[in-house]
């Protein structure tokens, strides 16, 4: 679809650490729900004014659709009164979707839900410190982004992209008729490659549209010399209808792993057809402040 946000990147396994849990993290408010970008998980946080006692739990434990049979514990790693609990469903294959919730007493002494969504391979150790930084109010102002943006920061490079671009996801830029790109920034280049490898997997087992090619090709990216893996995804009938406003029948997407600038970068960016293509680079605007093809 014209809105698709595909988080698919497939590259190189070498890994290089981030030193601080904020060189990786993104976040943004939106009435009073905070969603975070970090390691490839989708994160959110918000406060309830339910008590952190029974009674009050059993409402939130409801919403977010807890039972009686889900097991409960509490993580002592966790520096505020707290139950945790984890849930798994299979989406294809060898494939889990992992949903980590962690319902914290907060410092007012009502209940903060913290939600950790990632395909594959979780991460304790960043969900925790996470947990806690924010509990304890400690993300720094700088990690936040607006709501309307003209700009962005990709992995320390402001980027100006104008006025009518936006976000479709947290760290998901959708500029119409120009493409769309979103990223995220991993501890390590190994964990993005093993995250972007479920993705792919997943998409292709979609009935929304059909691979009709995949190669790998030589790229800048960043001014970095890598390789993307192309993608080509053709829709057709009423899928193809509903993906581009003027008719986009075909979406190529390149997926690409790199450290740039010490932050181990997972990107993905695509553009339809009847996009705005410049014949000479043969990418769209978006793309060009980013990739150039070798």
């Amino acid at each position: 679809m014209k809105y698709l946000t595909i988080l698919l990147i497939l590259t190189s396994s070498i890994c290089f650490s981030q030193e601080s849990i904020f060189d990786r993290l993104t976040a943004l408010n939106n009435n009073n729900k905070i969603w975070y970008n970090i390691d490839g998980y989708s994160v959110t946080s918000e406060i309830f004014n339910n008590s952190f006692d029974e009674k009050g739990l059993k409402k939130v434990l409801k919403k977010h659709n807890i039972s009686e049979a889900d097991v409960k514990i509490k993580d002592n790693k966790i520096n505020f009164n707290n139950l945790f609990v984890s849930k798994q469903q299979k989406i294809v294959g060898d494939i889990y979707q992992t949903n980590n919730y962690y319902f914290v007493e907060n410092p007012n002494k009502t209940t903060t839900v913290i939600w950790f969504i990632k395909n594959g391979k979780t991460d304790k150790e960043t969900e925790e410190e996470l947990v806690n930084k924010i509990l304890e109010n400690n993300i720094p102002e700088e990690n936040f982004v607006p709501l309307k943006i003209n700009s962005i920061d990709f992995a320390g490079r402001k980027i100006e992209l104008g006025n009518s671009c936006y976000w479709t996801f947290l760290n998901t830029v959708q500029c119409p008729y120009f493409g769309e790109m979103n990223w995220s920034i991993h501890k390590t280049l190994r964990d993005a490659q093993e995250c972007v490898e479920n993705q792919l997997i997943v998409t292709k087992s979609r009935k929304s549209g059909k691979v009709t090619s995949e190669e790998f090709v030589n790229v800048d990216f960043e001014g970095v010399p890598t390789k993307a893996k192309k993608v080509i995804y053709e829709f057709s009938g009423v899928t193809s209808a509903l993906a581009g406003m003027s008719g986009g029948k075909s979406l190529t997407v390149y997926y690409i792993t790199e450290n740039v600038r010490n932050k181990n970068v997972s990107c993905v960016m695509s553009f339809w057809n009847n996009d705005q293509i410049n014949p000479e680079t043969k990418l769209p605007p978006l793309l060009e402040l980013l990739m150039k093809l070798k």
